[in-house]
């Protein structure tokens, strides 16, 4: 008799065998009622065994809550591959396949009573109940006027049930329990709009897309410059996959581009708009449980979401898009650790589709597999609506530092001369600062002590709103002290400025301007982001300061200057792609200004200004800025010529943190495969976190998958003690 393990479902969510019954056509990924000491519940099979274990007897399942499996065999080999090669327990894996929502008992669908005519009185039976009940002859009219079925809630609720039941009883109405779904864009309108005439660009483009949608042959990389139409060519291509009755998926990297791709898939598809289904994780969990069930039962076709959308059950999928390909938020910080565009990419080889990642600043590892072959190149050098790309200009806040006493201002004299002007015209203004809070530190001038979290080695940021330091590691907070903890000197002054500081200085500074901030703090609401956003683009914002979030994306064609505060935030850390990171996100925020008739301009306001990641954005210049930043990987041994590998532990106990590494190095290091290099064990850039201490070490190999088997092999036979966590992470993108 096979047997099955079983995904329990639940908080702790353990997994237990369980015989199958005979007759029962039990399959991985199929929902099963199963005995659970003495109560029943449910749960999830991963996979099925014809060994069973002879020292024991296992219970026997219950019977299948749905015969057929919640995914298809090919995501299920999507799956199994993470597994093997991220290093993942299957159990984890089913999990990011199937949505907590989703094999939680406590969801469900969500219905209503329904009454339907079906048998409608004659006239003279109408004359008797109007005289006779005349709340039956009321709710027959009202249907009736409905077109034949209508709410039971809409006609009064419990205080007509008894006359429905009646009118029931005679044959006139049915009572049914009808589906409701629970809309994220409830109360949305989207007015249809038409495909727009491609440029000679889009067109080549287009027609590359077009030819892989019929016959895929290999991924390919749109690089386009910011504002050059990728969109369109990405809703064409929609259009041409749902002509051909196959399903789309769009992979988005922020939460923040949702609102704007939803409103415009939706408006070009507003004759299907039923078919579009979103997936992320602002949605309730009654929303993720509606949208998946109208993916799964293919009555939604084009789906679009974050990260975790990869895994939308979707059936005869045409093309696959990955917008922003190189946002490093397509990469899951917790385990299964998978990189979604990769994903992507393999499961569009998986379903045999076509694969179009886009982006203006690609990642190296997509450039180069261009570069290899591996991808095919498409290229848009212009933009869509023949504007130029926005003057960007360098303010050296070096310079800038000695006009003011006490250190450079937050806003330079040429910015916020800038920002007049522009104000003036009545043109809108963004702002970006990739730093939230009001000052990033409280530190003291006498001793030098640094209100640090008791948790982390991280300075505590201070935040106005609240009055409280909060560590944006691990959320812990701490009243603002009055004076030095250390020395009691009463001088004690904040470090540095964050978002909320910025809001204040605008306020002050151009007290007529509606301003609006965009950072995690302000959008915690349902919906403020997509009301925000939606308020910025009727003009009824004149300023927005932000973080990431409105980095990337998003299309203002009336913002005519894009003011970056604090370029050198992520250049000066100890990361090889610090450069990489702090180019894309250069370029991509300068490509938010002059997108629609009047030109843009961008000031950027740096102290490393004759930094390379600075002067190629300066110049949007990708292609050079990719040519010296390879070199530099080549000669160095760091990807894309090699994949990177890292493992670290974490306790309580730094020393046996320590010495675990230690260990697993030691082991490692024996019998190394040729192609490998072995770093050396060391404290994690942030030695601290949660309250553990965190070390680690790096590997890189020519062949993933030696490097992966390598790496599993020695982690299997190297159980860890009990307070120590291990932490394998492939094709690392953080350290």
């Amino acid at each position: 008799m096979p047997a099955a393990r079983v995904l329990i479902d639940g908080p702790s969510e353990l997994v237990f065998d369980y015989s199958i019954p005979e007759g029962m056509e039990a399959k991985p990924g199929c929902r099963v009622k199963i005995p659970l000491r003495n109560r029943s519940s449910t749960g999830t099979i991963l996979d099925i065994t014809e060994e069973m274990p002879t020292h024991f007897t296992l219970r026997p399942m219950g019977e299948l809550i749905d015969p057929e499996p919640l995914i298809t065999p090919k995501l299920m080999e999507l799956g199994k591959w993470m597994a093997d090669y991220y290093g993942t327990p299957m159990e984890l894996v089913m999990r990011a396949l199937i949505p907590e929502s989703v094999r939680q008992e406590s969801h469900s669908e969500k219905t209503r009573k329904v009454v339907h005519i079906i048998d409608q009185p004659d006239e003279e039976t109408m004359d008797k109940l109007a005289k006779r009940a005349p709340r039956q002859h009321l709710i027959l009219t009202l249907v009736d006027a409905a077109g034949g079925q209508m709410p039971l809630a809409d006609l009064g609720g419990g205080s007509v049930t008894a006359s429905v039941k009646s009118l029931e009883k005679n044959g006139y109405v049915e009572l049914k329990d009808e589906a409701i779904r629970r809309d994220p864009d409830e109360g949305e309108e989207f007015l249809e709009d038409q495909p727009l005439k491609l440029n000679p660009d889009q067109a080549a483009a287009m027609e590359q897309v077009i030819a892989q949608i019929d016959q895929p042959e290999k991924p390919m990389l749109m690089h386009g410059v910011t504002g050059s139409g990728k969109t369109e060519v990405y809703l064409q291509a929609a259009q041409r996959c749902i002509d051909l009755g196959k399903s789309v998926l769009v992979l988005l990297p922020e939460i923040s581009l949702t609102p704007q791709t939803v409103q415009r898939f939706k408006s070009r598809f507003a004759s299907i708009q039923d078919q579009v289904a979103v997936l992320h994780s602002h949605l309730s969990q009654g929303e993720r449980f509606d949208e998946w069930h109208r993916i799964r039962t293919s009555k939604a076709r084009i789906v679009i979401g974050a990260r975790s959308a990869v895994f939308a059950p979707l059936t005869n999928l045409g093309i696959i898009i990955v917008d922003e390909e190189h946002e490093n938020s397509y990469k899951q910080d917790s385990a299964p650790r998978y990189h979604g565009r990769d994903l992507a990419v393999l499961r569009g080889h998986i379903e045999n589709c076509a694969v179009l990642l886009g982006s203006a600043t690609p990642s190296l590892e997509s450039f180069h597999n261009t570069e290899s072959g591996k991808y095919h190149l498409l290229t848009l050098e212009e933009r869509a609506d023949n504007q130029s790309l926005p003057i960007i200009r360098i303010i050296d806040m070096r310079i800038e530092g000695k006009k003011h006493k006490g250190g450079p201002a937050i806003l330079s004299d040429p910015l916020r001369g800038h920002m007049e002007k522009k104000l003036a015209e009545g043109e809108q203004v963004i702002l970006f600062l990739n730093r939230r809070g009001f000052a990033r530190s409280l530190q003291c001038p006498g001793c030098g002590h640094v209100c640090e979290c008791r948790h982390c080695a991280l300075p505590m940021t201070y935040h106005r709103a609240e009055e409280r330091l909060i560590c944006h590691m691990c959320g812990h907070q701490a009243i603002t002290p009055r004076k030095c903890p250390e020395c009691g000197d009463p001088a004690i002054r904040f470090q540095g400025y964050g978002t909320e500081q910025v809001e204040g200085v605008l306020k002050k500074c151009f007290p007529q301007a509606r301003l609006a901030r965009i950072d995690t703090d302000t959008m915690r609401r349902k919906n403020a982001l997509r009301d925000t956003l939606r308020a910025f683009h009727q003009r009824k914002i004149d300023i927005i300061i932000g973080t990431q979030m409105i980095a990337k994306g998003l299309h203002f064609p009336n913002v005519t200057l894009v003011g970056v505060l604090n370029a050198d935030l992520g250049l000066h850390v100890p990361d090889f792609r610090a450069g990489e990171r702090t180019f894309q996100l250069l370029t991509q925020v300068a490509g938010r200004a002059g997108r629609g008739e009047l030109e843009g301009e961008v000031i950027i306001q740096t102290f490393t200004p004759h930094s390379p990641s600075i002067q190629f954005a300066r110049h949007h210049d990708f292609l050079g800025y990719a040519d010296q930043e390879l070199e530099f990987r080549k000669q160095f041994g760091y990807p894309p010529y090699t994949h990177c590998a890292l493992i670290g532990t974490r306790s309580n106990h730094e020393r046996r943190a320590e010495f675990t590494l230690e260990n697993l190095h030691q082991r490692l290091k024996t019998d190394l495969p040729d192609g490998i290099t072995l770093g050396e064990p060391m404290p994690a850039a942030l030695t601290k976190a949660h309250g553990q201490y965190r070390f680690q070490l790096m590997l890189l190999g020519h062949s993933a998958r030696g490097l992966s088997r390598h790496i599993n092999k020695i982690l299997a036979q190297t159980p860890p003690p009990e307070d120590v966590t291990i932490v394998f992470d492939m094709d690392a993108m953080g350290f």
